[in-house]
Parts: C-alpha cells; sequence; structure tokens
C-alpha cells in the first residue's frame, strides 16, 4: 500500500508530498500504519530518500481522545479509529486538518477550541444536579474529545470567525442544564457565537467519533 502524506516541517514552511510504502497486514488502522512507518530503524520514501520520522499525535489509541484526528482519503477522522482496508481509494492518503494552523505533519493547533469556550462562558461556578431527563444527553455531551473534527467538516466554521461550532452547542448545553442559575450566561454566548451562524447542516453529528447527538443540544439550547 502506498501511504501518501501531506508534510509539513514547521508552522513557517512550505508543504510538500512525500509518499512511503507500507507492506504490511491491510486491516489495521492509519495509527498501526503510522507506528510501522516510524518504528524502522531508517525511514526512507518511494524514492529511496532518506526521511524524517512523521510527526503525529496520538494518546490512548482508543478513540476517546481525539488527538490523532487528520484527513484519510478525503475524509476528517481518527487514525485510530479507521481501518486501512475500509477507506475509499488504492492509496492512503494523510493530511492535517486544514481549519487548524500546521504545527508539523499532521499536528495542528486546536487551542483556539478552548480558547473559544473561555470566551463563551462555557463552565461551571454553581453545579447543581439537573433533572433525570436531562441526564443522558448530558452523559452524552460530556464525551466530547474536543478533537475538532466537528469543525473541520462544518460548512459555517472558519478560523477566526464569531461562529465557534458544534462544540459550543454540546458544552453550552452541558454547562447550562448543570448550574444552578437559570439563566447561565452561556446561553447569551451561544445565540451569538452558534444560534446565529447554525444552518444546521448537521455534519458535525454525521462525523463525531463519540456519537453526541448534537442536534438535541441544539434543540435545548434553543429552548433556552
Amino acid at each position: 500500500m502506498l501511504v501518501k502524506i501531506n508534510r509539513q516541517s514547521t508552522p513557517d514552511s512550505d508543504s510538500y508530498w512525500q509518499s512511503f510504502r507500507y507492506d504490511g497486514p491491510q486491516h489495521v488502522t492509519v495509527s498501526a500504519i503510522l507506528d510501522v512507518l516510524n518504528y524502522t530503524d531508517d525511514l526512507f520514501d518511494v524514492d529511496g530518500n532518506v526521511a524524517t520520522r512523521i510527526r503525529w499525535e496520538c494518546s490512548c489509541m482508543q478513540a476517546v481522545c481525539g488527538a490523532c484526528a487528520m484527513i484519510i482519503n478525503g475524509t476528517p477522522a481518527l487514525a485510530c479509529n479507521t481501518f486501512a482496508d475500509e477507506v475509499k481509494g488504492e492509496e492512503l492518503v494523510l493530511e492535517p486538518l486544514s481549519k487548524f494552523p500546521v504545527i508539523s505533519d499532521l499536528i495542528v493547533d486546536r487551542s483556539i477550541i478552548y480558547e473559544n469556550l473561555k470566551h463563551a462562558k462555557a463552565y461551571l461556578e454553581n453545579f447543581a444536579v439537573g433533572k433525570k431527563r436531562h441526564h443522558a444527553q448530558q452523559y452524552s455531551t460530556a464525551k466530547c474529545l474536543k478533537c475538532g473534527l466537528c469543525l473541520e467538516v462544518c460548512p459555517n466554521y472558519h478560523p477566526g470567525a464569531a461562529f465557534f461550532g458544534a462544540v459550543l452547542a454540546n458544552e453550552g448545553y452541558l454547562t447550562a442544564s448543570q448550574s444552578k442559575s437559570r439563566k447561565h450566561p452561556v446561553i447569551e454566548e451561544y445565540k451569538e457565537h452558534f444560534g446565529a451562524g447554525c444552518s444546521k447542516a448537521l455534519s458535525c453529528q454525521s462525523v463525531c467519533p463519540a456519537g453526541i447527538e448534537t442536534i438535541t443540544s441544539i434543540l435545548r439550547m434553543n429552548r433556552k
């Protein structure tokens, strides 16, 4: 299998494509293939040139941390949760997420997600146990990985824009539904930074590796 990677040495350098040959089993995850390539004594590309180790992020390797988010054959996904023999195409094409600054190779800076949540006041000051009917959705939204896949596929989210994307819908709901205050500040922030810009494409829900029902969060926040 040919593994084609869009690489970038530093945040300020130009990107370039480099291809590698993988000859192992096909029913393995993309993260496993990256490990195999990196763990060889010397890494060579398909042209026989010595290559630097492929830089990418990982932690849990079980689809619960979100660190390995990238674009795989044109589809945003987690490398640890995507099997090579299940993707479309004869090649395995890997790219960094396009809506975040590239740090190096497949590693991007997703700190804007947390900065936006802080700006929107999506944090608790006074916790209150919510009504039982909220528990299932609260549990679901609490599984958000902050991986950025929802923002990558969102047609309304653009870096630096006032629209913060599905992360705010879910985190805003989680915060508002657990707050002692009936009018938590995140509700007004939600109106400005999500409600005013969402077109309900719901691509965010389709791509979510945690399976969060974002539409439920949206409906309940709209009601608030």
